[in-house]
């Protein structure tokens, strides 16, 4: 066996993406009700609610609500898009997000790379992309 490089690299086992959001209520009810996360836990402090993390397979995003001390007109999303890699069936998968309204910027593409992808963005401007992955 090869000896590790010294010194150590960084060896990850999961990203967690964190969304800053204007309204924590209405971005949970998004990733629940339109493209079906669940709710694996909300974070309160004296009985406000200011977070949640949430969870689709084995996939899991942190939703933060802004306490804008940065201004209201922040800018969210911009430049970012996550792409996530599913097994399910795109087209179905794309038709059951439209019947519980959602919009797409992007129906169902085959694209050169291998993959069959469509995407969306969600009520802060946070690109998501959601790929058969590369055959």
């Amino acid at each position: 066996m090869k000896d590790r490089a010294q010194p150590e690299t960084l060896r990850l086992r999961a990203v967690m993406p964190m969304f800053t959001v204007n309204d924590i209520q209405a971005s949970i009810a998004w990733y629940r009700d339109v493209l079906g996360f669940i709710i694996a836990e909300e974070m309160e402090r004296e009985g406000k609610l200011l977070g949640a993390r949430i969870k689709a397979g084995a996939m899991e995003f942190l939703l933060s609500q802004d306490d804008f001390a940065k201004g209201r007109d922040r800018k969210k999303g911009i430049g970012l898009r996550l792409y996530c890699v599913t097994g399910q069936d795109i087209d179905q998968l794309a038709a059951a997000i439209r019947e519980r309204g959602g919009q797409l910027t992007q129906e169902p593409t085959d694209q050169p790379w291998g993959a069959r992808d469509f995407a969306m963005v969600d009520p802060d401007g946070f690109n998501i992309s959601i790929s058969t992955g590369v055959s």
